[in-house]
């Protein structure tokens, strides 16, 4: 089935399974693995992309890169309450979600991605690394290897994501949204105890 949000994006499961499989995981001991402590990145709003108060994450080398790394991350994120939605790439131009926080799992290749907006920060990622993007900043592909492959997830419960462009005329009621959107209660990385329940206060 192919999803709408992300190019030549692909489920990897109905939302139902993948409850299901979370609450499976969950019951056998949420995944609270180590992890390198992540990098925090915070924005300001620019005036078109309003960004947040609360830093991106980015974790590096969270798993390992042999064997089905995809699958991996999305037993993780699943496991810790952030159920996968898509594998695929990540759109090549600025665009930021007013409704609900993403983490992106880079399964293969490697990419340079724009965070923040115009006057953001590019930020190199390979496979193995995480990236945590609060509610509201702003994100582009601007480069990438041929096989470069992400899985998608966002926290459950937390509804629809939405799709948002650099906008001046958009972003006060980006804002309101954004206010809206409620702070996970699990990091996608490690669990309860991880960076988002910590930083995101």
């Amino acid at each position: 089935m192919k999803d709408s949000h992300k190019p030549g994006a692909t489920r990897w499961m109905s939302v139902g399974a993948v409850a299901g499989a979370a609450l499976s995981l969950a019951s056998a001991g949420a995944h609270a693995e180590a992890a390198p402590e992540p990098t925090r990145l915070t924005f300001k709003d620019d005036g078109q992309v309003p960004n947040s108060r609360f830093p991106v994450l980015v974790y590096r080398a969270v798993v390992a890169k042999e064997g089905d790394v995809a699958a991996a991350f999305e037993q993780r994120f699943a496991a810790n309450g952030w159920p996968p939605q898509w594998r695929s790439s990540v759109y090549d131009f600025h665009h930021y979600h007013s409704t609900a926080h993403e983490v992106l799992g880079v399964a293969k290749g490697s990419a340079k991605l724009m965070l923040g907006g115009e006057a953001g920060q590019v930020v190199s990622v390979q496979a193995g690394d995480v990236v945590v993007l609060p509610a509201g900043t702003g994100h582009k592909r601007v480069e990438s290897s041929g096989d470069f492959l992400v899985v998608g997830a966002y926290p459950q419960g937390h509804g629809q994501w939405d799709l948002q462009r650099p906008d001046a005329k958009t972003r006060d009621a980006s804002v309101k949204r954004i206010a809206q959107v409620p702070v996970p209660s699990s990091d996608p990385v490690t669990g309860k105890s991880g960076a988002v329940t910590r930083s995101w206060k």
